[in-house]
């Protein structure tokens, strides 16, 4: 990690993470603090010599009566800077729970949908070695395992955007001094100094800790010594997938005998990324839920977790969308739905008309119109994974369901199988 007076050149750090394969458009999330705006400007130095177009979004939480100021700052330096500009709006907040995870939820999401309306592939993000000292010191607290104390990574898929971190290994106080050199102000948010907000604690906690040798360089080297070790256990699951699991259907289904004899690690690892893959959850289950799910298996009992539902036939683990948890999900036809499937007009399909049509899941609703009830029968899947499969509706009408047999010059395409499932789980 760069340090505050080491004179080493934090932009060329900066631009080192896109110069060997430089995007021809590239997103950067901007709040108005010293971290992000040094980030723009750092960028915005480099983008045009190499030919890459920067695009800058703001998202205004909406939870201080300075944010729309800062929102219109950032605009102002963006078009300075000659980048577009887009402020996002979030107004989800209903004063209860934990507004800083929600808040970070909500821009995680609003950026990721901005960067995939816009074709932008990939996102910066201004966070530095502070922002990740800190993390790791909070991680150290819930006595997280190693993915936690691996931290943020440097660059991260989210749902087809990479979010990208160049100033990890960078010290605020250097970037602070960078911008001041260049005449360049910021915004200072006044919740950096709440002490009711854990990150807040941990900056506090670390300026205690310094004469221990525990600073932002040490927390760092240990982000990196936990982030080698979550590789290698990705590696080892991602075997493990390949032996011993098969998507069909969008279904997921792993050999029971062999999920018993993996490392407990890797038989939680594998778990957790099939509930991931198969359900969508936000958040990877804890590990007690994991370990409930280890022993309802053992024991050959269905349960539900993370939208999902678990059954245990025929020598294999049955890990399925649970029907209650796609109700009400819906998509054009030929969209993405669910993440598992594409529904879509048959290429030799007689009647292309898609008009007033949508996907949503078969249901009881569903079934009860199908010509033939009984047809999912043959399809070898069972009847809950029939009822959270997708369905072609016009209004309360049901038109096809590809997945239970009636496919009615319709197809659906599985978004979810094997090779993807095992891929996700190799280190980036």
């Amino acid at each position: 990690m760069t340090d505050s007076g080491d004179g080493g050149d934090p932009g060329a750090q900066v631009v080192a993470h896109f110069r060997d394969a430089p995007p021809a458009h590239l997103g950067v999330a901007v709040s108005g603090g010293s971290d992000s705006v040094a980030l723009l400007r750092m960028l915005a130095d480099w983008a045009p010599g190499a030919g890459v177009s920067l695009h800058v979004v703001t998202v205004d939480h909406g939870l201080r009566p300075e944010s729309a100021d800062e929102a219109r700052a950032v605009a102002a330096l963006a078009a300075q800077l000659g980048a577009a500009h887009d402020t996002l709006h979030w107004r989800g907040w209903d004063g209860t729970g934990n507004v800083q995870d929600a808040a970070r939820q909500a821009r995680y999401r609003l950026i990721r949908d901005w960067a995939l309306a816009r074709g932008i592939g990939q996102v910066a993000l201004g966070h530095t070695g502070d922002d990740q000292a800190e993390t790791v010191l909070m991680a150290l607290a819930r006595g997280a395992g190693v993915d936690g104390m691996a931290a943020m990574p440097v660059r991260r898929d989210l749902d087809g955007v990479t979010l990208v971190r160049p100033m990890l290994g960078l010290r605020r106080a250097a970037l602070r001094r960078w911008l001041e050199a260049r005449g360049q102000d910021w915004a200072d948010d006044p919740g950096n100094e709440d002490p009711r907000y854990d990150r807040i604690k941990a900056r506090r906690a670390l300026e205690a800790l310094a004469p221990l040798g525990v600073d932002a360089q040490a927390l760092a080297r240990v982000a990196g010594n936990m982030a080698e070790a979550r590789a290698a256990l990705r590696a080892a699951t991602a075997e493990a997938a390949r032996d011993c699991a098969a998507v069909e259907a969008a279904e997921l289904r792993i050999t029971a005998s062999a999920l018993e004899q993996l490392p407990s690690e890797i038989a939680r690892r594998l778990l957790i990324h099939a509930l991931h893959s198969v359900g969508a959850a936000p958040h990877a289950p804890r590990r007690d839920a994991i370990a409930r799910l280890r022993d309802a298996i053992a024991q050959g009992r269905r349960s539900t977790l993370a939208g999902c539902l678990i059954a245990v036939r025929e020598g294999a683990v049955h890990i399925g969308r649970e029907p209650s948890a796609v109700a009400g999900l819906c998509a054009a036809p030929g969209d993405i739905w669910d993440r598992r499937w594409r529904v879509e007009p048959s290429p030799d399909a007689d009647n292309k008309d898609i008009a007033g049509t949508q996907v949503a899941a078969l249901g009881e609703a569903g079934l009860a119109q199908c010509p033939d009830p009984d047809a999912w029968r043959k399809t070898g899947l069972a009847r809950e994974a029939i009822l959270a499969a997708p369905a072609v509706w016009r209004g309360d009408t049901l038109l096809a369901a590809p997945v239970a047999g009636w496919a009615n010059g319709w197809r659906a395409v599985p978004v979810l199988d094997t090779r993807s499932f095992a891929a996700g789980l190799l280190p980036d």
